[in-house]
């Protein structure tokens, strides 16, 4: 229990909360969407009134009402709205879920971007974002098709950057373990080379040949990410989660962190063609910003 309120707040009495009530919910999806640009809708307010009581357990509030009038006030760095986010994002996540793509990364594209260093039509130097990469199970699988597939990586500059809105969906990805089931699709080889297996327990802890090309950061993508561009970004599974308005924002700011000629990798049902028109769509899910861009004035 924080002090801050136990000192002003009447004693909890969660098991008379039910659900927050339409208007409560009208307010906390307002509070959410200018916070994040995601969307509650109506159907959520079971979800979102029991993630809710989790927070109201942990801080010692009495009530939805009292707990939204507390979140209102608080800066969006305070750790409580990162604890608040944290819950409300959460969602399940494990490594080399959508097998098609990594098959694409692992076959093709790190054999052409190999072709084309040996070659000398590009440098030993790769950067990839992943956003919203939740506990890091996408940027682990980054770095282990990278080191499974890519010969000589370690002559090569890689930099796989993972970013979340919430602070402990980061701090879980910075360690770097997983449990079997999060690890129920990595290929028998890959846990063998790159995974270090517990003694006592059935989880997995990433070894240091993925460490070493990993980093995060909390970001929240309505922001700027403010760093050199990106040969490749992971943006999947949470567009589903943002408006019109919103994944546009989230676009534009996605669209100037990857380099000319760089790839994105989205959702195969996330609704974002309309709003990338300038990139080439290679697939569902894989699209490719022009090398160069194409003027936009009228000829006369």
């Amino acid at each position: 229990m924080k002090e801050a309120h136990s000192s002003i707040l009447p004693i909890p009495t969660f098991g008379n909360l039910e659900q927050v009530s339409d208007a409560q919910l009208t307010r906390y999806a307002e509070l959410i969407y200018q916070k994040t640009g995601i969307r509650i809708s109506p159907q959520k307010k079971m979800l979102l009134s029991n993630r809710l009581r989790r927070r109201l357990r942990d801080t010692g509030i009495a009530d939805f009402e009292a707990y939204y009038q507390h979140l209102k006030k608080l800066p969006s760095g305070d750790p409580e709205w990162n604890a608040f986010l944290q819950e409300i994002t959460t969602h399940e996540t494990y490594l080399f879920r959508d097998e098609v793509q990594w098959r694409w990364f692992r076959r093709e594209y790190l054999a052409q971007i190999a072709s084309d260093a040996q070659a000398g039509r590009r440098q030993r130097s790769l950067r990839i974002w992943s956003a919203a990469c939740s506990t890091g199970d996408e940027v682990y699988t980054i770095a282990c098709c990278i080191a499974g597939g890519l010969l000589n990586y370690q002559q090569w500059n890689i930099t796989i950057l993972g970013t979340d809105i919430g602070a402990g969906a980061v701090e879980q990805a910075r360690a770097g373990v997983f449990g079997e089931r999060a690890m129920r699709l990595v290929p028998e080889e890959d846990r063998r080379r790159f995974f270090v297996k517990a003694k006592d327990a059935a989880v997995w802890q990433a070894g240091p040949a993925l460490k070493g090309m990993v980093s995060f950061r909390q970001h929240n993508l309505l922001e700027p990410l403010r760093l050199p561009p990106f040969d490749m970004v992971f943006l999947k599974n949470v567009l589903i989660y943002f408006d019109a308005a919103s994944k546009k924002r989230v676009l534009e700011n996605v669209r100037a962190a990857i380099k000319p000629g760089g790839m994105l990798i989205t959702g195969a049902a996330e609704g974002v063609s309309e709003f990338l028109r300038d990139f080439e769509r290679l697939s569902p899910w894989l699209y490719r910003r022009p090398a160069t861009q194409r003027s936009t004035e009228v000829r006369r």
